[in-house]
């Protein structure tokens, strides 16, 4: 009997230490798992910030980002504005307004007159909504393609530049034959332009077949009374 419960006694003694080992053991890891998760919480926090941080850096970029798109609208603004600025410098011009005549923006009115042995009076008025000047004081006057179908000014009357608008209208006067001789072509048409250069000829019907042999022009004038062509 004391054999068998001095080896109980000798049990209950180790399992009571090997309790107090795992207790100590227990209290000992205790600190150290939390000094570890403290750490890793630790950890993930600094993760976390530099995630903050990079999202601020996001938010800053983004910023810069938008201010560089407002400059670039800004810039593009204010050339809007500098063109617009540029056409009111050009004195508010319209379409058809203050500009120089082009032989399509005037319309003609061709007169058979007797004096001075004969000539034709041609008037020339803006049409409808125009206003333009007539920059070039001589038109450029000839009857067909032919070189000696093309008349020469005499530089009589002139005005520089002669603004057509309204009612307004300007003069000039073409003779077909400026010599005595019987020679001649005949035409049935003359053609008119307000340059040289002009793409757009006018072409006027001639009240009856004119005999033509070196014709002559006069300068535009506001006076049909200075545009009677004199042989020089």
């Amino acid at each position: 009997m004391r054999s068998r419960r001095a080896v109980r006694s000798t049990r209950l003694v180790l399992a009571a230490a090997a309790v107090t080992a795992l207790t100590a053991t227990a209290t000992a890891c205790g600190p150290e798992d939390t000094t570890d998760a403290g750490a890793s919480s630790a950890s993930t926090a600094g993760s976390g910030g530099s995630g903050g941080n990079g999202g601020s850096e996001g938010s800053a970029k983004d910023d810069s980002s938008n201010g560089s798109g407002s400059g670039s609208n800004s810039g593009n603004g204010s050339g809007k504005t500098d063109s617009g600025t540029g056409g009111s410098g050009g004195g508010d011009k319209k379409d058809g307004y203050g500009q120089s005549c082009g032989t399509n923006d005037v319309s003609f009115t061709l007169t058979s007159k007797s004096q001075a042995g004969g000539y034709y009076l041609v008037t020339a008025k803006a049409k409808s909504g125009i206003t333009c000047y007539l920059d070039v004081n001589t038109p450029s006057v000839s009857f067909g393609s032919g070189a000696e179908g093309v008349a020469s000014p005499v530089g009589q009357g002139g005005e520089d530049p002669i603004k057509l608008s309204g009612s307004a209208v300007a003069y000039t006067g073409i003779n077909p034959k400026s010599t005595d001789t019987d020679g001649g072509a005949e035409f049935e048409s003359v053609i008119i332009a307000l340059t040289e250069d002009d793409s757009n000829p006018a072409e006027l019907k001639l009240p009856e077949p004119a005999t033509v042999d070196k014709p002559i022009v006069t300068n535009w004038s506001t006076n049909s009374a200075e545009t009677v062509p004199v042989i020089p």
